[in-house]
């Protein structure tokens, strides 16, 4: 396999994590009976430009279906991430009533709402027509599609031009990494700004986040070689912010690079310079994650074993993408868990791919009263927490198992 971004033959493995079914194709009972599509979940990394990335065994369009299963609304600690962004942006490059923002994986109109009732005109790219139909019902206009050059050349001929477009927690899953970020430029005014949020790979090795890989994940990013990317693709990065979210993120902001409005901050280079101290830039950075995998994976069934043994009954909450990875790698099934809770209707009385845990509503929990909780999105955590606080009333207990296995 060569490199998706600068076409070097790849040749240095990261991670390897068996095989796994996609993490979002989530089984109804009916499918059951049928079998599943397994695919090998390995990563590679680039000793050229430093991208790290799946290897290809699947395509977009078998990945991101009309049953797509992801709704970003079901967490309110994501709507307010969304909300405080659309008004920092709204007050730092003073958007108003004349502008035109553009969101790229629009999901659910989680982020756009905000821009609307901000009276801000925007559009949406969303190529999941579950969730798309749901950002419609808000009364966002959303085109379903995949965004890439082609599209946005054919906005620009419908008269559309972005002050600003965001595209949060998606650079990550596009396969052709290079006319994803060319359509950016295209669309974008000369004075306009694009910014990206992605799941920081400095985080994801130091935190042993591995759980955060999946199918719909082609590219695992950092600062130093999202540069490089833009660079070639016709963007310019003027400045970048260290997010909390999802265990650690990055918030970039770029423009035209053959327009330079804003003045690049001293953050960027100041990160560069963190992430090759740190590494990043060479093949020793990649060894020896596997390893650190592996304990989390025997820990955790090691864990589930002695609760099966002492008779106590163990659950878990939010059917997320990466409970999946986490429950495939480490093989397991409903008799160690017996069920997964979840807010989102989409999902319940659904089946976990792979595993075949089957997935209820917080009342199934409330009423089976489980010893301890397994939290899969960690990046939750304090949500899930506060949420389920009342499993404390029988002296539940919550568990999460990346970075570390920890009973609280």
């Amino acid at each position: 396999m060569n490199c998706r971004h600068c076409g070097t033959l790849l040749q240095h493995p990261f991670l390897d994590l068996g095989s796994a079914p996609p993490s979002n194709a989530y089984l109804t009972a009916e499918s059951l009976n049928a079998p599943e599509q397994w695919y090998p979940l390995r990563l590679l990394v680039c000793e050229k430009c430093w991208l790290v990335q799946t290897e290809d065994f699947s395509n977009a369009e078998s990945l991101f279906t009309a049953d797509y299963a992801y709704f970003s609304s079901f967490s309110k600690t994501w709507l307010d991430h969304a909300r405080d962004y659309v008004h920092s942006m709204i007050d730092r490059f003073s958007l108003g009533s004349n502008s035109e923002v553009c969101e790229v994986a629009a999901n659910d109109g989680y982020l756009l709402q905000f821009v609307q009732e901000a009276g801000i005109p925007c559009i949406g790219i969303e190529p999941t027509s579950g969730t798309a139909e749901v950002a419609r019902k808000k009364g966002i206009t959303i085109i379903e599609e995949f965004f890439g050059e082609s599209l946005a050349q054919k906005l620009v001929k419908k008269g559309h031009a972005a002050d600003l477009m965001t595209a949060n927690n998606v650079l990550a899953h596009v396969p052709d990494i290079n006319d994803f970020i060319s359509g950016f430029r295209t669309l974008l005014k000369p004075q306009g700004v694009a910014t990206f949020e992605f799941p920081h790979l400095l985080c994801l090795v130091k935190e042993n986040q591995f759980d955060t890989v999946y199918h719909e994940h082609y590219s695992y990013l950092s600062l130093t070689a999202v540069q490089t990317i833009f660079s070639c693709n016709g963007l310019q990065i003027f400045d970048v912010e260290q997010l909390p979210t999802h265990g650690g993120s990055l918030r970039i902001y770029a423009q035209r690079a053959d327009k330079n409005s804003h003045e690049r901050t001293d953050r960027v280079d100041e990160l560069l310079t963190v992430e090759k101290a740190e590494g990043i830039n060479s093949s020793a950075f990649y060894t020896n994650f596997q390893k650190k995998t592996e304990l989390v994976k025997n820990n955790l069934l090691s864990f589930l074993l002695e609760c099966k043994q002492q008779h106590l009954k163990v659950a878990a909450y939010g059917a997320a993408a990466k409970g999946n990875t986490l429950l495939n790698f480490a093989g397991i099934r409903s008799d160690l868990l017996h069920y997964v809770v979840d807010k989102n209707p989409a999902k319940q009385d659904k089946f976990m791919p792979g595993s075949r845990i089957p997935i209820v509503t917080e009342a199934h929990l409330e009423n089976d009263r489980p010893d301890r909780v397994l939290i899969l999105p960690w990046n939750l955590c304090d949500e899930v927490k506060n949420q389920l606080k009342y499993i404390r009333q029988w002296d539940g207990k919550f568990v999460t198992a990346v970075p570390e296995l920890k009973i609280d």
